[in-house]
């Protein structure tokens, strides 16, 4: 039997016979390691744990507690979710049912029968019953016309419609009891492992996300390897409807959506505004310190424009449809970057190398299409603003200045209280090379670029193929909320082909002309999205320096407005911002209401503290502090935004 060269992630090389498995190397390693070895990387390419392994390759092992491993397990019990469905719904048909971030789903045309959410418990049974089959996935190589075949007596035009875009050698079935399906795969090794299942929503779903097509029904779950899991995450679930920021933000009066105004166009209210501009004040504040200069773009363009950066040929036919004018011919676009507008800025005069790095930052909206079943809160919107700045400058300085970004966008994200965080260094697809614009000169200079750049950082980082941007690679900033859920915020880009797109120039020390390269950077990466991660990650306890309303004071009886009066003129003299809550309520009603608006601190004034010149003051979350006089208050409060 031949030998072939297995390479571990360790950089070790074993020796094993030709048709090995990931299960089998794993079993060499230790048996609790295969017990638990779900899928495995070969060469890159995810693999089933039980198929054969016919030459030299660099394999790595997925667990549980591996991304990849989680993705697989997932995506095997959207398979057993449809077994279960077939079993209990003769002629039920399937679209596709992919791993998300957390579970499944699977889209599946019902026919006749209305599933509704009292029917779920019922599929979750049946689901639990075939795992303790212990029903093996196996993976078969299938000819197109046996494919068509097999699909046209299931009577299934959703498969068959799949399989027109695909080729003989492209096309695999998974089989695991008795449900065979149209897959790429890859599968656990068998249905043993699947625990604790939880379906936790319908909704509609248009067939391939055209609105043209029929309606299908989304079954939403998620499956667990124990229970004690599947009960944490539902408790985790409970607390994040509590955090919901489309909850809170209406119930802290930050935010509002309008039919009339459109879908997916936020409008903020006055304290909503006012949360924003402070962390917008705050980041322009450190980037003036950097030597940014904030410049001020239109909502719109002229499609040549985007049709010159390669926006429009990317997104051109799924974005907002051109504007068109009286003058025949001409065209507009709802701007959807800020980077085309600030090329034009760049390129206004000719540029010396005396004036790199120029640094041009704006707090500018662009606009999107988002199909309306897409939409979500301020995290999924049609508007909105994004924190951008476009740094132009020589190659010599790529690296010192992606360097100052990188150093400003994990202050902003430790200062917003978020210190469990990656950097994941996003690369191109080097099978997909269709996706991208641009030389494969500028491509390797720029990924190089970042690569280099951020190995002089104490930061921890991961590689992922696949997740450039169409013009360059870049760096997004993933971070981990209160509740352990991840979220991409800031993001640094270094793009050598939109210089070369529109032009620019700068003449050197040589007297020569030369091409600037551009990094792009967003350490918020849009305002909108931001605020509602943070709404989440707080539960509305935004720090005492952003927070909208600082203090509230709660008099006991209106005789005392007038001292009231005084105390927030007073703390308005030391930029202590906060409101008099003069209704004619019981103080008990006041406190409870003040709370669920989470104001940070709370000022009562009676009898005594109008006598004394004194407040009484209340913390949220830590009941009474005591009774201050204003200095005393003054000092507290300083001490409370230095924590």
């Amino acid at each position: 039997m031949q030998m072939i060269n297995i390479t571990l992630p360790d950089g070790s090389v074993r020796q094993y016979e030709q048709g090995i498995s990931a299960m089998g190397i794993a079993l060499s390693i230790s048996e609790g390691l295969a017990r638990n070895v779900l899928s495995a990387s070969v060469n890159g390419e995810i693999w089933d744990a039980s198929r054969p392994i016919q030459n030299d390759a660099n394999v790595k092992l997925f667990t549980w507690n591996d991304k990849e491993g989680k993705s697989t397990y997932w995506h095997s019990s959207a398979h057993l979710m449809a077994e279960a469905l077939e079993a209990l719904y003769p002629g039920i048909k399937f679209g596709i049912g992919p791993a998300i971030d957390n579970g499944y789903y699977y889209d599946v045309d019902t026919g006749d029968i209305n599933l509704t959410p009292a029917d779920l418990p019922k599929i979750e049974e049946k689901m639990l019953e075939l795992a303790k089959t212990k029903s093996q996935y196996i993976r078969q190589e299938v000819a197109k016309a046996e494919a068509i075949k097999y699909f046209t007596e299931k009577k299934d035009e959703y498969k068959l419609e799949l399989l027109e875009g695909l080729q003989d050698g492209q096309i695999t079935f998974y089989t695991q009891g008795n449900f065979t399906d149209l897959c790429r795969g890859p599968h656990i090794p068998d249905t043993s492992s699947i625990k604790a299942v939880k379906l936790t929503n319908l909704a509609g779903a248009y067939w391939r996300g055209d609105e043209k097509r029929k309606q299908m029904t989304r079954i939403y779950g998620i499956t667990f390897p124990k229970a004690k899991e599947l009960t944490e995450y539902l408790e985790m679930i409970e607390e994040a409807k509590k955090r919901d920021h489309r909850k809170l933000g209406a119930e802290l009066e930050l935010f509002m959506f309008s039919e009339k105004v459109g879908q997916g166009l936020p409008m903020w209210l006055p304290k909503g505004t006012q949360l924003r501009e402070r962390l917008q004040n705050f980041l322009r504040n450190e980037q003036e310190k950097q030597g940014y200069q904030m410049v001020v773009t239109p909502h719109i363009g002229s499609k040549a424009l985007y049709v010159t950066s390669g926006h429009y040929a990317k997104y051109g036919a799924d974005s907002f449809q051109p504007i068109h004018t009286p003058k025949e011919g001409e065209e507009f676009l709802l701007k959807p970057m800020n980077c085309p507008h600030h090329c034009e800025i760049y390129g206004v005069r000719p540029r010396s190398y005396r004036e790199l790095p120029l640094r041009i930052g704006e707090f500018g909206t662009v606009y999107r299409y988002e199909q309306s079943g897409e939409l979500h809160g301020l995290s999924r919107v049609r508007g909105f603003t994004q924190d951008d700045a476009h740094i132009f400058c020589t190659k010599d300085q790529v690296k010192g200045e992606f360097q100052k970004v990188l150093q400003l966008t994990t202050m902003v994200i430790k200062k917003m209280g978020f210190d469990n965080f990656t950097a994941q260094i996003s690369l191109r697809d080097p099978e997909k090379p269709e996706k991208y614009i641009g030389s494969e000169e500028n491509w390797q200079a720029a990924e190089q670029g970042i690569i280099d750049a951020v190995s002089e950082f104490d930061i921890e980082t991961v590689t992922v193929y696949g997740e450039a941007a169409f013009y360059g690679p870049k760096l997004d900033f993933m971070i981990k909320d209160a509740l352990g859920r991840s979220w991409q915020l800031g993001t640094i880009q270094v793009d050598y082909n939109l210089p070369e797109r529109f032009e620019l120039e700068y003449v050197g020390a040589d007297n020569q002309t030369h091409r600037p390269v551009m990094i792009h950077r967003a350490p918020f990466g849009s305002m909108e999205r931001f605020i509602s991660i943070m709404i989440e990650h707080t539960a509305g306890k935004f720090p005492l320096w952003l927070t909208p309303d600082q203090y509230a004071i709660l008099p006991i009886s209106d005789r005392f407005t007038p001292y009231c009066e005084e105390i927030k003129q007073a703390l308005a003299k030391h930029d202590i911002r906060g409101f008099i809550d003069d209704r004619a309520e019981s103080i008990g009603r006041k406190i409870r209401d003040t709370e669920l608006k989470r104001v940070p601190l709370m000022l009562i004034i009676g009898d005594k503290e109008a006598a004394n010149n004194q407040v009484s003051v209340r913390r949220q979350g830590d009941g009474d502090i005591g009774s201050m006089t204003i200095e005393e208050f003054i000092s507290y409060f300083d001490g409370l935004l230095g924590e």
